[in-house]
This record gives C-alpha cells, sequence and structure tokens, in this order.
C-alpha cells in the first residue's frame, strides 16, 4: 500500500495527509476548491516548520514530506489509482453516502474505503457501496500529527484482511491502534460526549463559570485540557451532531444535547474556528468569553 487519497482538506483531512507524507506515503489530498487545498498545505508548512523548530525532524524531512503531497478538486483522478482512500470530510451522513457511491464507482476492486467518521455507522456508510468488506473507519484523532490514537472500526460485513491491513498501516504512521466494533460513538465519543455535554449542561444550569468547570476537571481529574475548551478545540457544531447520533442510534434520551449547545450552534458561535465558543480566540488568544455571562445563574 503507496498511494494514498484523502478526502476532505480541513483540520482532519490536512493532517492526515501530513501523517500519512511524512512517513513515506504519495498522497493526493482532495477537496472542492483550490483555495482550500492552498489553505491546507499553508496548515501543513506551518505545522512541519514547527517540528523542525523543535527538533522532531530536519529541513530534508520537511521537504520530502511536501513532495509526497499532490492536491487535486477531481476526485475521479486523484481517487482512480489509490491503494487506500481516507474520507475525512463534513459528519453528516448524506455527504459520506455521496462519496462512498462515488469512490465505489471510480476506484478499483482492491482499493480500501476508510472513513474518518467520529460516529457515524460504516455499516451505514459500507451498505452504499458494492465492496462492504473493503469499508472501514479509521477515527484519527486532532491534531492528528501528533495525537497516537486511531480507533479502527470494523463494519459489520469488513474482512479480516483488510481490518488487519488498516491495524498495520496505522502502526508504519507510528499511531496505536485500537479495534473496535461499530456501535454510535464507538468508544471516544460514546464516553467523551455525554462527558461533554454534561460540562455544557453544568455551566447552563449555573453550577459553575467556565473557567472553574474546566479547572476542576484539569486539577481534580487530571485531564489535560477541559471539556469546554476541548468542545470549542472541537467545534461545537461537530459536538453537537455527534450527540444527535447517539441519541438516535441508542434512543436514550441522556443524549440529548443541552439547549445551550444548540443554541450556541445556532448563533454560529463554534468554538476555535469561528472565533468564539465558551472562549474567545479572536484576539489569537484565549479569553473567557461566557463565563461572567453564565457564572452563578441559570439561563
Amino acid at each position: 500500500m503507496t498511494n494514498i487519497t484523502v478526502i476532505g482538506s480541513g483540520t482532519m483531512g490536512n493532517g492526515i495527509a501530513h501523517t500519512f507524507a511524512q512517513c513515506g506515503y504519495k498522497v493526493n489530498l482532495v477537496d472542492v476548491n483550490d483555495a482550500a487545498l492552498q489553505k491546507a498545505l499553508a496548515t501543513i508548512t506551518k505545522n512541519l516548520d514547527r517540528q523542525v523548530q523543535k527538533g522532531g525532524i530536519t529541513e530534508e524531512d520537511k521537504t520530502v514530506t511536501l513532495k509526497n503531497i499532490s492536491t487535486s478538486t477531481d476526485l475521479v483522478k486523484a481517487s482512480a489509482n489509490a491503494d487506500l482512500v481516507v474520507e475525512a470530510a463534513s459528519e453528516n451522513k448524506d455527504i459520506k453516502f455521496k462519496i462512498f457511491r462515488q469512490l465505489d464507482e471510480v476506484c478499483s476492486a482492491g482499493t480500501i474505503l476508510a472513513s474518518n467518521t467520529s460516529s457515524i455507522s460504516i455499516t451505514e456508510i459500507a451498505a452504499v457501496t458494492k465492496r462492504p468488506d473493503k469499508v472501514i473507519g479509521m477515527h484519527f484523532m486532532n491534531p492528528v500529527p501528533v495525537m497516537k490514537l486511531v480507533e479502527v472500526i470494523r463494519g459489520y460485513n469488513t474482512s479480516n484482511t483488510v481490518c488487519d491491513l488498516i491495524m498495520e498501516t496505522s502502526r508504519k504512521l507510528n499511531k496505536i491502534p485500537v479495534e473496535v466494533n461499530d456501535f454510535p460513538g464507538f468508544v471516544a465519543n460514546k464516553i467523551l460526549m455525554p462527558m461533554i455535554n454534561e460540562a455544557i449542561i453544568t455551566l447552563n444550569e449555573g453550577v459553575a463559570g467556565v473557567e472553574e468547570i474546566d479547572t476542576v476537571m484539569k486539577l481534580g481529574m487530571a485531564h489535560p485540557i477541559g471539556p469546554l475548551q476541548l468542545a470549542d478545540f472541537i467545534g461545537l457544531d461537530v459536538c453537537l451532531n455527534i450527540l444527535r447520533v447517539l441519541q438516535d442510534g441508542f434512543g436514550n434520551p441522556k443524549y440529548a444535547p443541552s439547549p445551550l449547545l444548540v443554541n450556541m450552534v445556532t448563533a454560529g458561535n463554534l468554538g476555535v474556528k469561528s472565533g468564539i465558543g465558551f472562549y474567545n480566540y479572536s484576539g489569537g488568544s484565549k479569553d473567557l468569553q461566557l463565563a461572567e455571562r453564565f457564572k452563578k445563574q441559570k439561563i
């Protein structure tokens, strides 16, 4: 397996492309427009520069990594010769189903189709293709070049051969793969998202403010980052989408998203990506945005 196509050049997509390219794979990074691809390359270059400054890689490593990445707005051409396609598009069923139907038509019979979905059923995604045995989940963590975990999700029909190959490939990326079964949210988000949601409910109920909640979880539970800041980093819209998948998949009211989360997403306060979430990032640093508003008051 040498030729990799990554669909989607956002935060996860460019991180996945960076990681494969740095490990010697030839990567075709695909998005709908050139501006998104140029932004992705700039991000990858900046992240490689940071690695060079920290002594993790050399300038030559950086040059080779960038040479390993090609970009394209043509999904058909970019995927035709791929050994593995990793889809990293928006966390939306309709978008993913459309991409996988198209990939199934244009990729060779032996191509493995992987999704970086954080919650959507691999079995459902595989069902829109004629190769369900070759469809699998590769759920990378953000930031991809740094985080070691890859959740490898087996769909109902994923073959042992494909699963073993993806586990091996993940190790070649210097990651630690963990095989999990196909349930809503898998392991990471089945546990993480209810915790984040409960932190938002706690804020909404006026139990404590933003900074206080995050400090309790950092100092009391040894979390490296508080749940509200983590939600900002993930994207509040992504958190909301995952909670809705969990709620629909399990039919359990405990997964119902907090009304505060729904309102913030509706208002466009999505976290780091929009500049404002539970914290304000618009000035280039993290300042409390909502702490005073929600501290010790119920809304």
